[in-house]
């Protein structure tokens, strides 16, 4: 009976060992994300993966990180309206949306996500992406993790330059490049509402060629955008005026 109790605190022992390490390399990872550029996502490894699985010639994908202050203002301002209105307001979630979502979602139909640009971003940086309960746990973790240790302007700035925007393209500057002939930094308030109008679906809508669902998306986007107060909306997120000099 001893050494079957000696067993289990060893088991225990071992188990809250684990725990810890995995603690401390998250806080560890989350951190060195805070001042390093994301070199490339889950996300964007299996998109590269499906394109070279299809025989593209080119399965490389366009990625460029830019900070914030190397990118027009409209930028941040148009995902805000599009994806996530309270993103200054709240800690990570929007109660109220991941609700309608899940009872939206149980009535069947197209699936609805209520996840806010935070929740996105520990997705899409930290994460896989799936549906499972136990994956939606540690995309909360991470939430919180980011909320707490890189606070909003950093957690915009990477979300605008890893998200997809296009088959293979991610972020702002790729996008813009690609679409525009222009830098991030040139985009004007309907073409960032373009891009954040294809954010949903960027293999099914198209930036380079927007269907007039998307054109209509866009409409709605660039008014939302006015509504907020234009950038003066999203200014506490801006770099300083002396910084990006």
């Amino acid at each position: 009976m001893s050494k079957k109790r000696v067993g289990l605190r060893q088991i225990r022992l071992l188990f809250v060992k684990l725990m810890l390490s995995l603690f401390l390399l998250s806080i560890a990872w989350v951190l060195l994300y805070r001042w390093v550029s994301p070199p490339a996502t889950l996300h964007m490894i299996k998109r590269r993966a499906e394109a070279g699985t299809a025989g593209k010639e080119d399965p490389q994908i366009a990625y460029k990180f830019v900070e914030l202050e190397e990118m027009s203002e409209q930028l941040p301002l148009a995902v805000v309206a599009s994806e996530d209105q309270l993103f200054l307001q709240h800690s990570g979630f929007d109660v109220e949306a991941i609700l309608d979502a899940f009872k939206r979602n149980r009535k069947g139909g197209n699936i609805r996500g209520g996840s806010t640009i935070s929740q996105q971003v520990a997705k899409n940086v930290f994460l896989w992406h799936g549906r499972s309960y136990f994956r939606k746990a540690v995309e909360a973790y991470f939430t919180v993790l980011i909320e707490l240790l890189w606070g909003k302007e950093r957690i915009m700035e990477v979300y605008l330059n890893i998200a997809e925007m296009g088959d293979g393209v991610f972020g702002v500057e790729a996008a813009s490049q690609k679409y525009f002939k222009k830098p991030a930094k040139d985009v004007g308030r309907q073409q960032a509402a373009l891009l954040a109008a294809v954010l949903p679906n960027p293999i099914k809508f198209s930036a380079k060629n927007p269907s007039g669902y998307t054109l209509r998306r866009r409409t709605k986007i660039a008014r939302a955008m006015g509504r907020l107060g234009g950038t003066t909306y999203i200014k506490s997120i801006l770099p300083a005026e002396d910084e990006k000099k």
